[in-house]
């Protein structure tokens, strides 16, 4: 049995071609699934879906200075979707879609007194260790 070995195709020396010819393009076809789709309903996996594409393709050309300014203004929006729908019925979902967009909600202390460290417990045992001694010398004389 022969095998036969094709020669490969001259690939494009920049890797695969790009998803969208330039930011006009992508733009374009983000105000189209905004104008198309119910706000209630914005993703950003419904708008890669749109795109034809992958969130990570998504998360890929924010990296490119060309493309990021739109594809964080379109994250933007649906962000803004999630925030309005916490703040009109606080549900669970939304706050779990908003901490993917890096929102918190954890507490942070700062336990200083006057921006000075506490101190810790072994210092304050070494204090009064040395203040019981001065009380015991000051009782003896």
């Amino acid at each position: 049995m022969t095998k036969t070995i094709q020669k490969k195709e001259e690939s494009n020396p920049e890797g695969r071609p790009p998803k969208w010819s330039n930011v006009e393009e992508l733009s374009g076809l983000i105000d189209k699934y905004f104008d198309s789709t119910k706000k209630e309903e914005w993703t950003i996996t419904g708008l890669a879906m749109a795109l034809d594409t992958t969130r990570q393709t998504l998360v890929n050309y924010e990296k490119k200075d060309e493309f990021l300014d739109t594809i964080k203004r379109a994250k933007l929006i649906v962000e803004n979707g999630y925030e309005i729908d916490l703040k009109k019925f606080g549900r669970s979902g939304t706050i779990f879609a908003l901490k993917n967009f890096d929102w918190k909600d954890k507490i942070e202390t700062d336990i200083t007194t006057k921006g000075e460290a506490v101190t810790t417990t072994p210092e304050i045992l070494k204090r009064l260790d040395e203040m019981e001694a001065q009380i015991k010398k000051e009782m003896s004389e």
